[in-house]
């Protein structure tokens, strides 16, 4: 937040031409907003979990649960469920706030109090509808399938993976907003022509309703195999012109072409298994469990406890994986720009980033350890560097 308010009152010269004083302020000032924002939700997410384990809280709603509920796996199913649900109801002021308050004030909020309310409603009625069978087959492999269990619950999971993806453009997305067919003709055509040049086969190409909640434009890539589709937010048809969409539309494409969405399945499904073989042996060891507080033990509690603190321990490896994302990012746009003219992602890259209020100037170090793609400036000055050696 320092770095980013230190250099408010400058335009970096890369995009002095293209981004005003004023927008590039709204950007820091927004950025430095929901910064704050995420560290208060980061103090609320931590106290959650200190009471839960050091504090004994998850002891008590363990008791609770195997109290009224007599058979020990639908006690374990309801104690997960419940903390959960407990989890994102706690942490809802938070996403009130950022959407009534933060994007508001920014000009970004589109959504009204009733649909982010039925947002809500659904959103935990698929937790239930999806969670509960789930984390009941789970915990029924963990205890019925012996001393490799572990493989067998890495497999259920993987499935279940797998289905969801293929699953959720067709029956999930649907609830939550409405996916028309691309209606531009002429747009339609130069996104099936670069189709053609790369390859690549698709279910469809769909407009999303975007701006029923956002001003935020995006546009990304869904589902598997022959459910694969296109989606693009109205927000983004609106800002962008067409030789704009299909230099976006190219770069998406380069992570296809590139393997990126292989290698990140590849690289999902190895370390599910590595953490399920370390759940393995983790629900084992006592001091496991006596190191966070917690006196119950069994499977629930067990695969409940390794859900909680995990990413806590794997904190580290945030700055590898947002090393080869940002790698990815620029093979992705070297791509493109053997699809497209790069000067037509620059142009698209500068409008996204002046209408999405993304920082120009985030901090160097902070930007290396979280962020997914590379900061304005870098990324830019990669896609012009194309764009000379082009002919």
């Amino acid at each position: 937040m320092a770095y980013i308010m230190h250099h408010r009152d400058k335009v970096p010269n890369d995009f002095s031409e293209k981004i005003d004083l004023t927008a590039h302020q709204k950007a820091a000032d927004y950025t430095v907003a929901k910064t704050k924002l995420a560290n208060l939700s980061a103090i609320i997410g931590s106290t959650i979990l200190v009471l839960l384990t050091l504090g004994g809280l998850l002891n008590i709603i363990a008791d609770a649960s195997n109290s009224y509920i007599d058979s020990t796996l639908w006690a374990g199913v309801a104690l997960m469920m419940f903390v959960f649900i407990a989890s994102h109801l706690i942490e809802l002021p938070i996403d009130i706030y950022q959407t009534f308050k933060i994007e508001q004030q920014f000009g970004f909020n589109r959504s009204s109090v009733s649909q982010f309310v039925k947002d809500q409603f659904l959103q935990l009625s698929l937790m239930l509808v999806i969670g509960i069978p789930i984390l009941y087959a789970l915990l029924w492999v963990m205890g019925e399938m012996g001393d490799y269990w572990w493989l067998y619950a890495w497999l259920l999971t993987i499935s279940f993976t797998f289905l969801m993806t293929w699953l959720v453009p067709t029956f999930i997305a649907p609830l939550f907003n409405k996916f028309t067919p691309l209606e531009d003709e002429q747009l339609a055509s130069r996104i099936t022509q670069l189709f053609e040049r790369c390859g690549f086969n698709s279910k469809g190409i769909y407009v999303m309703d975007g701006s029923r909640r956002s001003g935020h434009g995006n546009a990304y890539f869904t589902g598997i195999g022959n459910n694969k589709r296109i989606v693009f937010y109205d927000t983004l048809i609106e800002s962008l012109n067409t030789d704009e969409i299909e230099a976006v539309l190219a770069h998406e494409l380069g992570h296809f072409k590139c393997k990126h969405i292989t290698k990140q399945m590849i690289v999902s499904t190895v370390t599910t298994l590595m953490g399920f073989a370390l759940l393995g042996w983790l629900k084992q060891q006592h001091w496991f469990f006596d190191g966070f507080g917690v006196s119950q033990i069994n499977n629930a509690v067990a695969l409940l406890l390794f859900i909680l603190v995990l990413p806590i321990f794997t904190t580290f490896l945030q700055p590898i994986s947002s090393y080869f994302q940002r790698k990815f990012e620029f093979e992705a746009d070297t791509f493109a720009s053997t699809m497209a003219k790069p000067e037509y992602l620059i142009q698209a890259l500068v409008k996204l980033y002046r209408e999405n209020a993304s920082t120009l100037t985030p901090d160097p170090l902070y930007s290396s350890f979280h962020h997914s793609h590379p900061p304005a400036g870098i990324r830019i000055n990669h896609l012009k560097k194309l764009a000379a050696s082009t002919p």
